[in-house]
């Protein structure tokens, strides 16, 4: 699979503050995470992807261009939803599309038929005319997704694009994100400190510290991995029941009368737990998958001691 980000020792500096420090890594997910504490250098990675901030050091590849040489032309593939509002003062929602989408190499009247477009795929087709200072958060966000997306972008950068938002603007965002997603017409990276949104909307997982990466994790493996992994409790002792799913070739850990932990081999399946209960005349009460997988990656990266099964 060809890679959509390449980072290659890139580091970034402002004066004598180092904020990127060799970030090396290659990823081709179809949704990427950006995960870190604030001042993490999350926003500046993005910024430097955009050109905004010339690397110190090393450089990074989108889709094979690298952003010293073709910084021109990577912008014209890129979508950008930054976190901050960055309207023009008396703009509607639909002017400031179309010019976003003229400045992304347009012709006006396909910019303007694509702005129209857009803000009825993000549900502001009623107020595409109002003044964007009018605007609940909650639309001023949908209209910075808007016009990220207005020129068919082969990436989109997204800056924490549920920040502030209520519970129903946050799953109208989050299912528009998961949307684009899965119809494979954009690749996004997704910056949060929200690991439920990252959860919910990507595959990869770049994890950030003091400018540094922490770690990374492919979530897609991270979950079908979890299923493998199961606590199961009894009515009653378990001992015969733990020799015989051992048997399977599981790895078993007995943690007390009522309670195991297993792997589960590839070749097992959760009904042949169930099929060797009924057997030994053991009860099963309850049977659960490893959990928040993403929030212990997370929190081992940050250095913090987490307790759980």
């Amino acid at each position: 699979m060809n890679s959509v980000i390449e980072l290659e020792n890139l580091g970034v500096r402002f004066g004598s503050l180092q904020v990127l420090k060799g970030l090396t890594g290659s990823f081709s997910g179809r949704s990427i995470g950006l995960l870190g504490p604030n001042g993490a250098g999350k926003t500046t990675l993005l910024h430097c992807l955009l050109g905004f901030h010339p690397p110190s050091e090393g450089t990074a590849r989108i889709f094979g261009r690298d952003i010293l040489t073709d910084g021109s032309e990577i912008r014209g593939l890129i979508g950008y939803m930054p976190e901050r509002d960055s309207f023009v003062a008396g703009m509607s929602a639909v002017r400031l599309t179309r010019l976003m989408a003229e400045l992304s190499g347009l012709p006006p009247r396909e910019a303007l038929e694509r702005a129209h477009e857009a803000l009825f795929y993000v549900g502001l087709n009623e107020a595409r005319y109002r003044k964007l200072e009018t605007y609940s958060l909650g639309m001023k966000q949908m209209a910075k997704l808007a016009q990220a997306i207005v020129h068919g972008p082969r990436l989109l950068l997204l800056d924490e694009p549920t920040n502030g938002l209520d519970p129903p603007h946050r799953n109208r965002m989050i299912k528009l994100i998961q949307e684009i997603r899965d119809s494979g017409k954009a690749n996004l990276i997704i910056s949060s400190h929200l690991l439920r949104d990252v959860e919910e909307c990507c595959d990869e997982v770049l994890i950030l510290k003091d400018g540094e990466i922490a770690t990374y994790c492919n979530l897609e493996e991270e979950r079908r991995a979890n299923l493998r992994f199961i606590e199961i409790e009894t009515q009653r002792g378990n001992a015969t029941f733990a020799e015989a799913v051992g048997n399977l070739g599981c790895e078993v850990a007995v943690l007390s009368d009522r309670k195991i932990k297993m792997v589960l081999p590839e070749n097992v399946r959760v009904r042949d737990l169930f099929q060797v209960a009924v057997e030994q005349n053991m009860q099963i009460r309850r049977l659960d998958y490893k959990r928040d997988s993403l929030q212990d990656i997370f929190l081992k990266a940050m250095g913090v001691s987490h307790g759980g099964l």
